[in-house]
C-alpha cells in the first residue's frame, strides 16, 4: 500500500468549484472531485501553519497548550511512527517555516525530506545591495521589513516558472513517486506553501481573470481590516485566484501521473490544506487576528481511499485535521499511540459514519471555538487581560526565534499531562498575542440562515449546549485548568441562564476603564486605551493616562471613539514610532 498527501496552504474552499465557487478556473480540483470522497464539514482545529501540521503529525489538538511550536520530545508523530513500523515517508515541501525555529523538528521525523528554498520571506539569497522595490499598496512599514525586501530578492531567481519553488516541489515530489510506483509501503507528503501570501503567479495565470486595475502592485494583503478601496479588493482576489490555478495546474499533473501508473487501485490520495484565508470577507485580509470565521476555520478535504473505492460522492459527516494522522495509521495497518483526538476515516469514506458530533478550533490564547454544523459559537476571555494563559514546551521556540530571557525568567515545571509520556514541561507565562479575543467578545452565528455570518444571534441556551460541549473536549484534550478560567468556564461546563447572564454582565463592565467616568466610551476606543498602554514601558503608563485625559477634557470631548483616540495618538506618540503604533491601535478599534 502506498499513500500520497498533496497538501497546500491557506487553500480556500470558498474558490473551489467542488465547494460552488463558479469563476474560478480550476478543472483538476473539479477531476479530482470525481476521483475522490469529498468532505462537506471538514474543519481546521488548531491555527495557524505549524500548530496545525503538529495535529498532523499527533493527532491531537495543539491549540489549547502551546502555540507556534515544535513537534516536542514526548509528541508521537505519524511520520515516524509509520518509518518504525516499516513504511518509508518522504516529505518534500517549499514551506519555509520547517527550517525557521518554531518548525526545526518536523521534517526529521521523515526517513527522507526535501527542502525547496526562497517562499515568502525565505532568508535564502544573500544581498546587501537593496533591491528595486515595486510601488505597492502595502503599508510602508511592512515594505520596510527585512521579510518584504528577501521576498524582492527572492522572486528575482524566479524569472522562468520551472524555477519557482512550487514547480520545483511537485517536480521533485513526482520524481520520489516515478522512482518508487513500483515499491511497496511508502508515504509521499507533496506540501506545497502556495497559494499562503504572497499570490506570486506567472502571467498566463492572471491572464485566466481579466479585470481593469489602474492600482499599485498589489499580491500580499496585510494582516490587517481592509483599508483599501474596493478594486484593490477585487484585484487582490483576482491575484489569490491566479495562484490557486496555478496550484491546480500542479495538482493536476499529480492526477496524471496516477493516471499513467495505474497507481489509483492500491494508492490513498489526500488532497488537504491547514487553513483557509479571508479576502475581504467581514472587512478583513488574511488570518490570526480576527475571529475565525467560516472562511478561515471550513477548509476543504479530498480522500481517495482503494480499499473502499467510493469516489464521486460527497460526506457530511463533521472531519477535522486531527483524523488524518489515524487515518493514515489505519491505513497502513499501524495500531493507533494513545491520547489521539483524531478518529480514523475509513468509516465515514465507505458509508458517511459520523466520528464526532462537533468540531473544536482556534487559535492558542484566541476564542476557543466549536460548530456542529448548525451553529457555530466563538467563546471568548472574559477578563480583558486574556488570563491566565501559559505555554507548555520543553522546546520553547516562537516562529522565528528563540524564547526571550525575559520570558524565561520566571518559568515554572507542570507536572505530566496525560500524552507528555511522564514528562513534566516547562509552563511559561504567555506574552502578548497579537491581538486579544476579548475585544470581539463570544460570538453565535446560524450557519444554516446565516452562512456568511454576518449577523450575530443571542440564545443563552444554545451558548450553554456549546459551553459544556467545550468543556466535555476540553477535558478529553488534557486541557490545562487555567483555559477554563481564562473562558470562564466551569471544568464540569454546567452553568445556568442566570450564570451566564451575570457573567455576561460583568464582561461588560469588566470592558470600561476607571478613568473619564462621566464620558460616553465606545467600545472599541477603550480597547485602543489598554492596547496602548501594552505597547509602552509600564513606568510611563500612568503618565500616558493622565496626558489623555487632559487631551479629552481640553478638547472637550463628550463621547470617546477610536477618532477621539486616534487623534491622541498623533499628537503624543514620537514620530518613529507613530507608524507602527498606529497599526496596533486601529487593529485593536476593530470589535467584529
Amino acid at each position: 500500500m502506498r499513500a500520497i498527501m498533496v497538501m497546500f496552504d491557506s487553500l480556500n474552499r470558498h474558490m473551489l468549484p467542488n465547494y460552488g465557487c463558479d469563476w474560478t478556473h480550476a478543472p483538476n480540483f473539479k477531476k479530482l472531485g470525481e476521483k475522490t470522497v469529498v468532505f462537506d464539514q471538514c474543519y481546521a482545529g488548531s491555527l495557524p501553519c505549524m500548530p496545525a501540521r503538529r495535529e498532523l503529525h499527533t493527532g491531537r489538538y495543539n491549540f489549547l497548550h502551546r502555540s507556534w511550536g515544535p513537534i516536542e520530545p514526548f509528541d508521537n508523530s505519524m511520520p515516524e511512527v509509520l518509518k518504525q513500523n516499516g513504511v518509508y515517508t518522504h516529505l518534500v515541501t517549499d514551506h519555509q517555516h520547517y527550517w525557521e525555529d518554531g518548525g526545526a523538528t518536523y521534517h526529521p521525523r521523515y526517513s527522507s525530506f526535501e527542502l525547496v528554498r526562497g517562499q515568502e520571506g525565505d532568508p535564502w539569497k544573500g544581498h546587501l545591495k537593496n533591491p528595486d522595490y515595486p510601488e505597492t499598496e502595502s503599508p510602508d512599514f511592512f515594505v520596510k521589513s527585512n521579510m518584504f525586501r528577501q521576498d524582492v530578492i527572492n522572486r528575482s531567481y524566479f524569472e522562468c516558472e520551472d524555477k519557482h519553488p512550487q514547480a520545483v516541489t511537485f517536480s521533485l515530489g513526482m520524481e520520489f513517486i516515478k522512482k518508487n510506483k513500483d515499491e511497496d509501503n511508502w508515504f509521499l507528503q507533496l506540501e506545497a506553501f502556495d497559494p499562503h501570501e504572497p499570490f506570486f503567479a506567472y502571467q498566463h495565470y492572471k491572464d485566466l481573470y481579466p479585470h481593469e486595475y489602474k492600482g499599485k502592485h498589489f499580491d500580499w494583503p496585510p494582516y490587517y481590516f481592509v483599508q483599501e478601496g474596493e478594486e484593490v479588493v477585487e484585484h487582490g482576489k483576482y491575484e489569490y485566484a491566479a495562484l490557486l490555478s496555478m496550484c491546480d495546474h500542479y495538482l493536476g499533473r499529480v492526477i496524471e501521473l496516477m493516471d499513467k501508473h495505474d497507481m489509483w487501485k492500491d494508492t490513498m490520495l489526500i488532497v488537504n490544506t491547514d487553513h483557509g484565508y479571508l479576502l475581504g470577507e467581514h472587512g478583513w485580509w488574511s488570518k490570526s487576528i480576527m475571529p475565525v470565521y467560516e472562511e478561515i476555520a471550513h477548509t476543504p478535504l479530498f480522500v481517495w481511499d482503494p480499499r473502499v473505492g467510493k469516489k464521486g460522492e460527497r460526506r457530511q459527516s463533521i472531519v477535522q485535521t486531527v483524523d488524518l494522522a489515524p487515518t493514515l495509521l489505519e491505513f497502513f495497518g499501524v495500531p493507533l499511540p494513545e491520547n489521539m483526538d483524531g478518529r480514523p476515516l475509513r468509516e465515514t469514506i465507505q458509508s458517511d459514519q459520523p466520528i464526532r458530533e462537533s468540531a473544536l478550533f482556534g487559535f492558542h490564547g484566541g476564542h476557543v471555538n466549536i460548530t456542529d454544523g448548525k451553529y457555530v459559537y466563538m467563546k471568548a476571555p472574559v477578563s480583558p487581560k486574556n488570563e491566565p494563559l501559559y505555554e507548555y514546551t520543553l522546546i520553547p521556540t516562537h516562529m522565528r526565534k528563540l524564547f526571550s530571557p525575559s520570558e524565561l525568567q520566571n518559568i515554572q515545571i507542570q507536572e505530566p499531562f496525560s500524552f507528555t509520556k511522564g514528562c513534566q514541561t516547562m509552563k511559561i507565562r504567555a506574552g502578548e498575542e497579537f491581538t486579544n479575543p476579548f475585544q470581539y467578545g463570544s460570538k453565535l452565528f446560524d450557519l444554516t440562515t446565516d452562512p456568511e455570518q454576518k449577523e450575530e444571534i443571542e440564545d443563552l441556551e444554545i451558548e450553554l449546549k456549546f459551553i459544556e460541549k467545550i468543556a466535555e473536549k476540553m477535558r478529553e484534550n488534557d486541557a490545562p485548568k487555567e483555559q477554563f478560567e481564562r473562558l470562564g468556564i466551569p471544568e464540569n461546563g454546567i452553568m445556568t441562564v442566570e450564570e451566564l447572564r451575570q457573567q455576561k454582565e460583568a464582561v461588560r463592565k469588566a470592558e470600561q476603564l476607571n478613568i473619564l467616568l462621566d464620558n460616553l466610551w465606545d467600545k472599541g476606543a477603550q480597547n485602543q486605551i489598554r492596547a496602548l498602554l501594552n505597547i509602552i514601558p509600564e513606568n510611563v503608563r500612568q503618565d500616558i493616562l493622565n496626558k489623555f485625559e487632559e487631551f479629552v477634557v481640553s478638547s472637550r470631548f463628550n463621547e470617546i471613539t477610536t477618532e477621539v483616540v486616534e487623534k491622541f495618538i498623533d499628537v503624543s506618540i514620537p514620530k518613529e514610532e507613530k507608524e507602527k503604533a498606529q497599526y496596533f491601535i486601529r487593529l485593536a478599534g476593530r470589535t467584529n
